[in-house]
């Protein structure tokens, strides 16, 4: 039999062969630990020792520190030295005069912002007010496991100068959607300040379908290049032969925030004919649609700040001459952004990206729709012409022997002869939708299906425009004849308009709205006492074609531009062609 010194030192042998480094003392000591604590005595004490998120501070400064920020919570707040005095005063109320020292002035400055972010407390009155606005964060993190199920949608100012119609120099405004499983921006659009709902509306549409290729695009910003299974899909869903590298998303669920574009009755109605279901988010709440704002900021920082005319994210960053070094126009910068989204973003590694069967792996948004996809599967969405009518906004209307008229606007065709008489609708009145961007045509719900109607003086514009130039010629010619002159004086000073904005005659790109629509009010030759011919709902009377109806909403084709009677697309302001999206399905 062996004695204790023996087994000691044979267990300490033992270990020291392991490669443990241990003695025969310590043996000894863990030992009588083991017979005091049982298996407690032989952990580390380095790892017993409890950790503090403020480092080696006294827990009684620290609590000190917690209790006068709390009472300072709505009241006027000072500089940090005066919370420095009246911490001092309360750890000598506590603890007794000299009992408890204050950090010196750095330490405790550093402390008591680790204390108010651990602890959720504002410093200054300004965050008090800040904080105070914002309601109650959500207690868990926003997760979607399959592709669609959660797509969050915003708008921002982008940070980059684009040259406009008018020559002038201003900040587009971004709206894009972005699924929360793969982090993909499954759509993206720049239009100027002030989106419209029908912008948001088709933006749902455009997360459905595949994004053509542009003829100028590289090989490798194509579908069939990618890491995405494009041999599978393309047996599906033929249009995936010339699509871009970009993920096709059906959206479940949207969450958006209160803005009016977003809860709209075009976005709802367009949402609901879509099957999406729409789901707001409160009042300031931008940690309900995080991933959104963070693709904001990842734009801003992977894309915009590499942008001829960047103004910076604050104004403090702003350079003197932004408005000279603007060069893009904005069909131009919706095109680099395409693009980027497509190389820069959706071939970009994310952190949070991982692979369901690999969670070690760090996946890109393409690669993580891919993966999704053979588990989840993909069913195509065909849209059909009838359906793009279907997310233009809508408004009910009269047939009147003159046609239909709004916004100063009569469209009149002989798709209407025999309609004059009310609807079957308990206001009498017909369902018409129309384009913002293309206000040289509306569509008309009668009971054989969409009917194309043009507007009676659209040959006397010969340039694309959109419903804010109109408006704006509306806004500075005063009206001095009958409403039927009236219209044909707004239809030639909007032609004299876009002429010179289109030709850059003095005076159109270059000086302000107000100035170049007052020249145009006072242009020579505009037959101000002219009177028009009336116009009979007849084929010769027409100056055009009568527009085609369009086919039932089971046909998968859509009306071209070459529709006769058709307003020439504003391929300027246009979010896609949707007729080459119809013809292709």
């Amino acid at each position: 039999m062996y004695g204790f010194a023996e087994r000691e030192a044979a267990k300490a042998a033992e270990l020291t062969a392991a490669g443990e480094q241990v003695s025969v003392a310590t043996v000894r000591r863990m030992r009588a630990r083991y017979r005091e604590q049982g298996v407690w005595g032989l952990v580390d004490g380095r790892l017993k020792r409890e950790r503090s998120a403020f480092g080696r501070a006294d827990p009684r400064v620290v609590a000190a520190i917690k209790r006068a920020l709390e009472q300072q919570q709505g009241r006027s707040t000072g500089t940090l030295s005066r919370l420095r005095r009246q911490v001092g005063w309360l750890l000598e109320d506590a603890h007794g005069p000299g009992a408890v020292a204050v950090p010196p002035v750095a330490t405790f400055n550093r402390l008591v912002r680790s204390i108010a972010e651990q602890e959720q407390l504002a410093l200054t009155a300004a965050g008090q007010r800040r904080r105070a606005s914002r309601p109650v964060p959500v207690f868990t993190l926003t997760v979607a496991t399959l592709p669609g199920e959660l797509v969050m949608m915003d708008s921002t100012l982008l940070d980059v100068m684009v040259v406009c119609e008018d020559g002038q120099a201003r900040r587009p405004e971004l709206t894009m959607a972005v699924d929360v499983a793969t982090r993909s921006i499954t759509a993206a659009v720049l239009r100027p300040k002030g989106t419209k709902a029908v912008d948001a509306a088709l933006l749902l549409a455009q997360t459905l379908v595949p994004q053509p290729t542009r003829p100028d695009w590289p090989e490798y910003l194509s579908m069939a290049a990618s890491v995405i299974p494009y041999t599978r899909l393309a047996t599906i869903d033929a249009r995936m032969q010339q699509a871009a590298a970009r993920p096709v998303i059906r959206p479940s669920t949207v969450v958006i925030d209160q803005g009016k574009v977003f809860v709209s009755r075009c976005f709802l109605a367009a949402a609901e004919h879509l099957g999406i279901t729409v789901q707001p988010c409160p009042p300031a709440s931008g940690h309900a649609k995080g991933h959104v704002e963070r693709g904001f900021g990842a734009i801003g920082t992977l894309f915009a700040q590499y942008v001829a005319g960047y103004t910076g994210n604050h104004l403090a960053a702003r350079g003197s001459s932004v408005e000279d070094e603007a060069c893009w126009t904005l069909p131009q910068l919706q095109d680099l952004l395409d693009e980027w989204i497509i190389c820069g973003w959706q071939e970009r590694r994310h952190e949070r990206l991982r692979h369901p069967l690999m969670p070690r792996l760090t996946l890109t948004p393409n690669e993580m729709w891919a993966a999704l996809t053979g588990m989840a599967g993909h069913v195509p969405v065909p849209l059909a012409g009838a359906d793009w009518i279907e997310l233009l906004p809508s408004r009910r209307c009269s047939i009147t022997d003159e046609g239909i008229r709004f916004e100063h606007r009569t469209y009149d065709g002989p798709a209407l002869n025999g309609h004059q008489h009310p609807s079957t609708a308990s206001d009498g009145k017909w369902e018409v939708h129309h384009n913002p961007y293309e206000p040289g045509r509306c569509w008309v719900r009668l009971p054989d299906g969409w009917a194309q109607v043009a507007w009676i003086h659209q040959g006397l514009v010969s340039k694309p425009f959109t419903d804010t130039t109109w408006r704006h010629i509306r806004s500075v010619v005063t009206r001095r004849t009958g409403r039927a002159e009236h219209e044909e004086h707004l239809a030639r000073h909007l032609d004299e308009l876009l002429r010179r904005a289109h030709t850059g005659h003095p005076g159109a790109g270059t000086s302000s709205r107000a100035g170049s629509a007052a020249r145009l009010a006072s242009a020579p030759g505009q037959r101000a006492g002219a009177k028009p011919a009336r116009r009979r709902r007849a084929d010769t009377d027409l100056p055009d074609e009568p527009a085609e109806q369009l086919p039932p909403a089971d046909e998968n084709t859509c009306p071209t531009s070459d529709t006769p009677g058709a307003a020439a697309p504003a391929e300027a302001w246009n979010i896609f062609d949707a007729h080459q999206e119809g013809q292709q399905w």
